[in-house]
């Protein structure tokens, strides 16, 4: 009964973001030299953690209030709450980390006032972008963690691109690379949102970048001795140059002899997707109004081996808009004619036959 009479009243939500802060800076300041002590407060500190989740999300049987979601949105963009939940992530147990990122992931879309707050910070806040992409370093879970949490951040046009202009960007073709597989497909699909989702960014990035970004791209991912990292990159390079918004950047690539030996090198693949996605690259080849004279050349000079190849050339993918695209293929290279220009040959490159 007694109990009953002084039971806790709730915490308000800018109790609960401010009860976290200090849960987290107790303990890490170490002051407590009591083990007991110490988990007692992680234990409350990841019972925090799952109230704000809830408040945000809801509990299943009611939706989140909106006036809620934005009392802790302000509050965890107060006083550096939102930092000190990045720095203290990696260290939560994994229940704990996964309602945080969900707690972070949620802040990224909540507005104020119409205002999304998240992204404001985070343009004053920079290092800590630079911090979540670096997390690849990290092992494990905590790498995988730290993705996820980059992925949203990157939502705001302003935070990707800083990450496309910063040197974290060239990273990438080496967390791409991590053995650990799930890892690097993380890293993937940070990668590729960084590359798509803004589209007006990415094509300035491209445009401002092209040499030593498709260097890196070409050597380091196309041609790859991993299928994994193969597969993914002529996906990803098909998705990139079919976009409107980088028709520049598709048309400077498209001129180029030394892609397009590559490409050709990647019909070859044994791998049947990857030569379906090579082809939805190389037609944009073939296809090219403006074609260099080399490369008008080598397609000239190895047109029957290439005719020979399409006709054979089928996937279990295939459907009726790839077998018109392969006709409109065929039927470009049967009209190519040399225009009075000597005869090359790719070096190190054979035709698919």
């Amino acid at each position: 009964m007694k109990k009953a009479l002084f039971k806790q009243k709730p915490k308000t939500p800018v109790e609960l973001v401010r009860h976290a802060r200090e849960l987290i800076l107790f303990v890490e300041s170490k002051t407590c030299t009591r083990e007991s002590k110490r988990e007692e407060k992680l234990a409350e500190l990841n019972k925090t953690i799952l109230e704000i989740r809830t408040a945000l999300y809801g509990n299943g049987e009611s939706e989140p209030n909106a006036d809620a979601c934005s009392q802790i949105t302000r509050e965890f963009f107060t006083d550096d709450t939102f930092r000190i939940f990045i720095l203290y992530l990696g260290k939560l147990k994994l229940g704990a980390r996964q309602d945080a990122t969900h707690i972070i992931a949620n802040l990224q879309r909540q507005r104020v006032c119409s205002t999304i707050v998240a992204s404001q910070y985070l343009e004053k806040n920079l290092d800590l972008v630079g911090m979540l992409i670096c997390g690849y370093d990290q092992e494990g879970d905590v790498a995988l963690t730290f993705g996820a949490v980059a992925r949203e951040c990157i939502r705001h046009q302003s935070v990707a691109k800083y990450v496309l202009e910063s040197e974290n960007m060239k990273k990438f073709f080496e967390y791409i690379q991590i053995p650990n597989f799930e890892i690097a497909s993380d890293a993937v699909a940070t990668f590729k949102e960084l590359l798509t989702r803004h589209k007006p960014t990415v094509a300035e990035f491209l445009s401002k970048n092209y040499d030593w970004f498709f260097q890196e791209y070409n050597s380091q991912l196309l041609e790859s001795t991993s299928y994994f990292t193969r597969r993914y990159a002529i996906k990803l390079l098909g998705d990139m140059l079919l976009d409107r918004s980088n028709s520049s950047v598709m048309v400077r690539y498209v001129s180029s002899l030394d892609n397009m030996r590559i490409l050709m090198n990647l019909l070859r693949d044994s791998n049947k997707t990857i030569q379906l996605d090579t082809f939805h690259v190389f037609k944009l080849f073939v296809a090219n109004q403006n074609k260099p004279p080399e490369v008008v050349s080598i397609l000239v000079t190895n047109k029957h081996k290439l005719l020979q190849f399409l006709e054979n050339f089928n996937c279990e993918k295939a459907d009726d808009h790839f077998q018109a695209d392969k006709q409109q293929v065929i039927s470009e290279i049967i009209a190519l004619q040399l225009k009075d220009q000597p005869c090359k040959s790719l070096d190190n490159c054979e035709v698919p036959c």
